[in-house]
C-alpha cells in the first residue's frame, strides 16, 4: 500500500493533503523516510569527489525534505488536534528522530567533510548568506557532539533520546490536566459579575457535557474571563488552586520528577560539551551570549520596575479593602485589576468585545500586512485541513503567489492552550524555483455563539497581532536555505516581530480603522479609543516583575540545576524577589511551565522581555516618521525577509541605524 506521506504531495502547493492522512501512516512514514534521508546523507559521506561546499554543505541543508515536511505536519497536529493515538505515536517517534539526528551529527566521516570545508572557506568565495550557512552546520554540529569520543557520542545520543521523551511527556501532562478539570456551577447566583457572553459560553460548555447549568474549564477562554470578572470569591479561589496545581497533584500526571529529570539531562548534555552550566550552552548561540548578561539584565528591569508594581498592587488593595479583604491574594489580582482599568479608564473589556468581533481583527492585520508589505490574502477552500474550524489563505505580493496560511482560532478537547505561530513547510530556492512557506496561526479565542460571532476581548487582539507578527516573519522569508528562512533566527530575536506589531493595537489612528460594533457598524467612540491607548502601559510595573520572575525561574533551572531538590521550594526562593502576592503552598508555576520544560524556551525566557527592548526601540523610529512610513517598512521588509542569514544585531542596525537601547522600553513602560 502506497503511503501518502512519502511522496511529494499533488496538492495545490504540495499542501499538506489533511484528508487524505490516517493516523496508522506516521509511523510507517516516519521509518520510511528515516532510511531515506539517511541514504541521502550516505552519498554526501560517500562521494567520491573533493569536499566543497556544494556537495557537502548545501547538500546537507536540502537533505531530509519530506521527512521534515511530514515531523511538520505531525508535531503540529501533536499541538492542535491531538488524541490518545497521535500521543502515543509521539513517544515512538521521538525517539526515532532523536537518534536519527544523533546519527548525523555524529557521524564521522560526514563532520571530518564538514571541517575540511571550514577551514577551506576562503578559497570557495561564498556569499554572505553561504558563509553563515557554513559557520552554523560546523557549529551545529559541534554543539551536537561531533568532537565527542565514540562512548561520549553513545551517551550524548541517549541523553537526548531521554530528552525528547520526557519533554513531550511533560507536555502531555498539562494537557490532560488541562483538560480532566471542570467546575459545574448550577446556581447562576454564584456567577454574580459574569458577563452575559461568557455565561452563554459557559452554558453552552455545560450542554456539550450533557449538564444543566454552567460548567468553567481551565481552558484560558473560559477561566480568564471567571477570574477578571467573578465576584464569588471562594469560586475565583477554588479555579486558581486548580489551574495552580496543574501537574502538581502526586498522581501519574505530575511533573515534579520529570523536572528534575529534564534539568538533570540538560545539564549532563551541557557537561559533555565542555560547558560549565545548561544556561552557557544555550546562550552561546544568542545575542545575550552569557548567562550573567541575563541576569543583569532581568535584575535591571526588576529594579526600575519594582516601585511601579509596589505602587500599582497597593492602588489593588485599597479597593479590596473596601470590599471587606484585608490581606489580597494573587487569585484577587485580575479582579481588582479590572475594577482598577474601569475606574481609571472607564475601560470595560466585555464593554469593548462587540468592537472587536474576530473577523474585522483578522481583515485589520490583514489589512496593516497589505498597507506596511503590499500583501495581499485571498480565503480559498481548495487546501485540505485537519479541522473545519481552520481557515486557509492564500498570500499574493504584486500578483505571485507569496505563502499560504491557516488561521485556526478556536479551543477544542486536543489542542493545548495557548496561541503560537508554527509553519508546514519553510521557504526555500532550490533549481531555480522559490519554494514558498505554509504558515499556521493557532489561538484559543471564544467561539461564536448563536447570537454572534466570536468577540475578542483587547487582550486577545493583542494576541493575534503578536501571533500574526510571528507568521509575517515567515511569510516574508527570501533565503535560499531551509534552515536559515523566516523564523529560523538567534532565539531572543524572534519575538522582535511579533511584539513589534502589537505596538498597532494601541494607536489611534490604526484603531479607527477597524474597531466598529458588530452590530449597528458605529466605530468605537473616540474617548473609548483614547483611553485604550492611554492604559497601554496599565499595570506595566506588574507585568514586568511576572516576566522578570519567569526568565529568572528558567535560568536559574538551566544554571543551578544540582541545587534543585523540592520543585516548591526551588521555585519560591528564586522569584521571591519578583512577588508581589503571598505565596500558597498548593500551588506551583513550574510543572506546567510548558515553554521550557516542552518548548524552546530552555534558558531563553528572557527573550520576550530582550525583545520588548527591540520592539520598543523599532516602533519608536515608526513613530518619529509616521507608522505607515513606506520607506521604513521597506527596511524592516528587509529585516524579516533575511531570516538567519546575518547576525541578529547587524541586521537590526541595518534597519534602525543604531544598536537598539533599553531606555526606549523604560520609556514606553515607565514615562
Amino acid at each position: 500500500m502506497t503511503n501518502i506521506l512519502t511522496k511529494p504531495f499533488s496538492t495545490k502547493y504540495q499542501s499538506a493533503p489533511f484528508n487524505e492522512i490516517k493516523e496508522e501512516h506516521f509511523l510507517p512514514a516516519f521509518k520510511e523516510l528515516i532510511e531515506v534521508s539517511e541514504k541521502e546523507i550516505g552519498k554526501i559521506v560517500n562521494n567520491s569527489e573533493e569536499a566543497n561546499f556544494e556537495n557537502v554543505i548545501e547538500a546537507l541543508a536540502f537533505s531530509g525534505e519530506q521527512l521534515e515536511t511530514v515531523s511538520s505536519i505531525f508535531f503540529n497536529l501533536n499541538s492542535a488536534e491531538t488524541n490518545d493515538e497521535i500521543q502515543k505515536i509521539a513517544q515512538e517517534v521521538s525517539p526515532l528522530l532523536t537518534e536519527y539526528s544523533a546519527k548525523i551529527s555524529q557521524n564521522e566521516k560526514l563532520f571530518e567533510k564538514i571541517k575540511k570545508v571550514f577551514e577551506e572557506k576562503e578559497k570557495y568565495r561564498l556569499n554572505e548568506e553561504q558563509e553563515m550557512l557554513l559557520t552554523e552546520t560546523y557549529k551545529g554540529f559541534v554543539r551536537s557532539g561531533a568532537l565527542l569520543n565514540d562512548a561520549e557520542k553513545e551517551k550524548f545520543k541517549n541523553i537526548s533520546i531521554e530528552l525528547s521523551k520526557k519533554s513531550l511527556q511533560f507536555g502531555q501532562n498539562v494537557l490532560a490536566e488541562t483538560n480532566n478539570y471542570f467546575k459545574h456551577i448550577t446556581e447562576e447566583k454564584d456567577l454574580a459579575g459574569i458577563p452575559d457572553a461568557i455565561l452563554q459560553q459557559y452554558r453552552k460548555e455545560a450542554k456539550e457535557r450533557d449538564s444543566e447549568g454552567f460548567v468553567v474549564t481551565l481552558q484560558y477562554p473560559s477561566f480568564l474571563p471567571f477570574m477578571t470578572y467573578a465576584e464569588n470569591r471562594e469560586l475565583r479561589k477554588e479555579l486558581a488552586l486548580a489551574n495552580g496545581k496543574k501537574s502538581f497533584n502526586n498522581n501519574e500526571f505530575d511533573n515534579q520528577n520529570l523536572i528534575k529529570e529534564i534539568i538533570k539531562l540538560k545539564q549532563e548534555k551541557a557537561y559533555l560539551l565542555g560547558f560549565k552550566t545548561y544556561s552557557d550552552y544555550v546562550l552561546e548561540e544568542r545575542m545575550a551570549k552569557e548567562p550573567k548578561k541575563v541576569k543583569v539584565f532581568l535584575n535591571e528591569l526588576l529594579e526600575k520596575a519594582k516601585p511601579y508594581a509596589e505602587k500599582e498592587i497597593e492602588e489593588l488593595k485599597k479597593l479590596a479593602k473596601a470590599d471587606g479583604i484585608d490581606e489580597m491574594e494573587s487569585y484577587d489580582h485580575a479582579y481588582y485589576a479590572e475594577k482598577l482599568r474601569k475606574q481609571k479608564f472607564d475601560i470595560d473589556d466585555e464593554e469593548l468585545k462587540p468592537y472587536f468581533p474576530l473577523g474585522k481583527v483578522q481583515e485589520a492585520v490583514f489589512g496593516l500586512a497589505s498597507t506596511l508589505f503590499g500583501l495581499n490574502f485571498v480565503e480559498t477552500d481548495e487546501i485540505q485541513k485537519y479541522n473545519d474550524e481552520v481557515k486557509t489563505y492564500e498570500i499574493f505580493e504584486n500578483g505571485e503567489f507569496k505563502a499560504l496560511l491557516y488561521a485556526d482560532y478556536f479551543p477544542r478537547k486536543g489542542k493545548r492552550a495557548g496561541a503560537w505561530m508554527t509553519s508546514f513547510k519553510n521557504q526555500f530556492k532550490k533549481n531555480g524555483e522559490n519554494h514558498r512557506p505554509h504558515i499556521s496561526v493557532v489561538c484559543n479565542f471564544s467561539k461564536p455563539t448563536t447570537d454572534a460571532p466570536s468577540l475578542l476581548t483587547f487582550q486577545e487582539v493583542t494576541t493575534l497581532f503578536h501571533e500574526f507578527g510571528h507568521a509575517l516573519h515567515g511569510v516574508m522569508a527570501d533565503t535560499t536555505y531551509p534552515n536559515l528562512s523566516g523564523t529560523s533566527v538567534k532565539w531572543d530575536f524572534v519575538e522582535l516581530p511579533s511584539q513589534f506589531l502589537e505596538n498597532y493595537c494601541y494607536e489611534p489612528e490604526f484603531l479607527k480603522n477597524f474597531a466598529k460594533h458588530y452590530e449597528t457598524g458605529e466605530i468605537l467612540p473616540d474617548d473609548k479609543i483614547q483611553k485604550i491607548s492611554d492604559s497601554k502601559n496599565f499595570m506595566e510595573g506588574y507585568q514586568t516583575m511576572r516576566q522578570v520572575g519567569f526568565g529568572l525561574l528558567d535560568i536559574a533551572y538551566h544554571t543551578d540545576a544540582d541545587k534543585v531538590g523540592d520543585v516548591k521550594t526551588f521555585e519560591v526562593e528564586e522569584t521571591k524577589a519578583t512577588n508581589l502576592y503571598p505565596s500558597n503552598p498548593e500551588t506551583i508555576m513550574s510543572t506546567s511551565f510548558s515553554h521550557i520544560f516542552q518548548g524552546g524556551y530552555s534558558a531563553g525566557y528572557y527573550s520576550y522581555k530582550w525583545a520588548e527592548v527591540l520592539d520598543a526601540d523599532a516602533f519608536q523610529y515608526f513613530k518619529e516618521n509616521g507608522i505607515f512610513n513606506p520607506e521604513i517598512a521597506a527596511k524592516y521588509k528587509v529585516l524579516l525577509s533575511s531570516g538567519g542569514t546575518k547576525d541578529p544585531m547587524e541586521l537590526y542596525k541595518n534597519f534602525r541605524g543604531s544598536e537598539p537601547k533599553v531606555e526606549s522600553l523604560l520609556k514606553r513602560a515607565f514615562g
